[in-house]
């Protein structure tokens, strides 16, 4: 449970189902580059735009196409405990590594029930868990001092996403919190929080360069800062592109432009803009 792990994205067709055939060619793919792991069903995949029976088929279609060839987290956070419960226990009757999980938002819980969230979803399904911190996604922030006291109730708690450019959270994490394993969010400051003691990297533009970003974490690794550099200056370059239009819609075309074709995003996401699309294409020649 460390390295670099790819945020999966979900393809849809025309009508905004999924599409099984191209997400098959997107596992492989990124197989193919040598991502370390998948993260299943997260923000890059749109879960909450999907329903519950929706997530649970991803889980089931990348476990089958991934063929336990690396270790894989699936996502099944959700306003609802008994959902977040629900899917749990399908990842793990899949045979899942472990799961994870956004804090529950729109109702600003409380400290004490967002605790009694995880350690619900942990009782129930008896696998390891990975707190997803997104506090500019959900509004919650975890702090290293509400970390230790949820990681102290249970063993089975693993580790946490960071997904917050807060780097200094992501140390206490690592210096207050015994055997936990961190994970960066961010993909423009991979670099950054592996600096900061991050075991490794869950991204969504892993996707269509995963390979770019194996080859940080190796440099990073064997001590050749110069390289790793070049290589998050390079990922940036293109990040910063992917900003300007909306990065999931961006990678989504990104990687039709490659051959898997993934579809629009989920409304009410807007679809790609032309001057989006053209952008995407001068990228695309040049990756």
């Amino acid at each position: 449970m460390k390295g670099i792990f790819t945020a999966l994205l979900t393809p849809f067709d025309s009508n905004y189902s999924i599409n099984e055939k191209s997400l098959e060619k997107l596992v492989r793919f990124n197989l193919d580059s040598g991502v370390h792991g998948f993260y299943v069903g997260g923000s890059t995949g749109e879960s909450m735009l999907m329903s519950k029976e929706e997530r649970k088929r991803i889980f089931a279609l990348v476990k089958e196409y991934s063929q336990g060839s690396v270790p894989l987290i699936a996502h099944v956070g959700a306003i609802s405990t008994s959902d977040a419960c629900d899917m749990a226990l399908e990842a793990k009757k899949l045979g899942y590594d472990a799961v994870s999980a956004v804090a529950p938002f729109y109702y600003s819980f409380p400290v004490e029930a967002v605790k009694n969230y995880y350690l619900d979803i942990v009782r129930c399904a008896d696998m390891p868990m990975f707190i997803y911190n997104f506090p500019s996604g959900n509004g919650f922030g975890l702090t290293a001092d509400i970390a230790k006291d949820i990681f102290a109730c249970d063993s089975r708690f693993a580790g946490v996403k960071h997904t917050s450019t807060d780097l200094f959270a992501l140390r206490q994490f690592k210096q207050e919190i015994e055997g936990i394993t961190v994970f960066n969010g961010y993909d423009e400051i991979c670099l950054a929080g592996l600096s900061m003691g991050a075991d490794g990297a869950i991204g969504s533009t892993y996707n269509f360069m995963g390979s770019r970003f194996v080859k940080l974490y190796e440099a990073f690794a064997a001590g050749d800062i110069e390289q790793a550099q070049k290589l998050q200056n390079e990922a940036c370059e293109i990040i910063s592109v992917m900003c300007r239009y909306g990065v999931f819609q961006c990678e989504k075309e990104m990687l039709s432009l490659m051959g898997i074709e993934m579809g629009p995003c989920r409304k009410p996401f807007l679809p790609l803009s032309e001057e989006g699309k053209k952008s995407m294409k001068n990228l695309a020649d040049i990756i």
